[in-house]
Parts: C-alpha cells; sequence; structure tokens
C-alpha cells in the first residue's frame, strides 16, 4: 500500500507545473496614493543573503501561482518523507527481531 501512496506522491510532485520560493508582499507609497499600486515585491533568503524581486501587475497571478506549487511541493513532499521514515522504522524493527538470539 505505501509504495503505491509513494508513487502517487511522486507523481504530484512531478505534475506541479510552476514553483517560486518566498514571500509575496504589498506594498505602496504614500506620495503617489495608490496612483499605479498596490506594489508587489518578492523576497526569499538564498546564499545567506535576502533577496528582493519586485513583481508588476502582470505576472502577479502566475507568481500567486508558482507560490501555491511550491507550498503544494512542501506537503507533499513531507508526506512521502513521512511513509519512508515509517517504512524505515518498520524494517529497522523487524530487522532487529530476526537478528535477535534464539
Amino acid at each position: 500500500m505505501s509504495t503505491l501512496r509513494k508513487r502517487q506522491l511522486l507523481q504530484q510532485i512531478a505534475a506541479i507545473p510552476d514553483m517560486e520560493r518566498g514571500k509575496l508582499s504589498a506594498y505602496s507609497f504614500k506620495e503617489r496614493s495608490g496612483v499605479a499600486g498596490p506594489y508587489h515585491k518578492l523576497q526569499h533568503w538564498q546564499d545567506g543573503k535576502n533577496h528582493t524581486r519586485y513583481v508588476p501587475a502582470d505576472e502577479l497571478p502566475a507568481v500567486e501561482a508558482a507560490l501555491a506549487g511550491y507550498a503544494q511541493y512542501q506537503r507533499l513532499t513531507e508526506q512521502y518523507a513521512q511513509l519512508v521514515i515509517a517504512e524505515t522504522r518498520q524494517n529497522l524493527a523487524t530487522s532487529k527481531k530476526s537478528k535477535s538470539p534464539q
């Protein structure tokens, strides 16, 4: 059963079309009072540094979808890891029982 579930999880992971890491934030300028805002920026950590990318309004839906794709990836890989960990623990417990002195 868990082999089938692992395969399903891997297929779901492979089907994620776009991914992006980071946090999307909206901001505005007081002196512009909503003329062309709100504006958006995407921030993420890489190589020990915070990187910021400004997101144009026409790219916003795609960036939001990519962030959702990465969140889905994280959920699915956590589920996959839990299955593998459970199998590993079960295998270790089984091998201990079979090696016990008689």
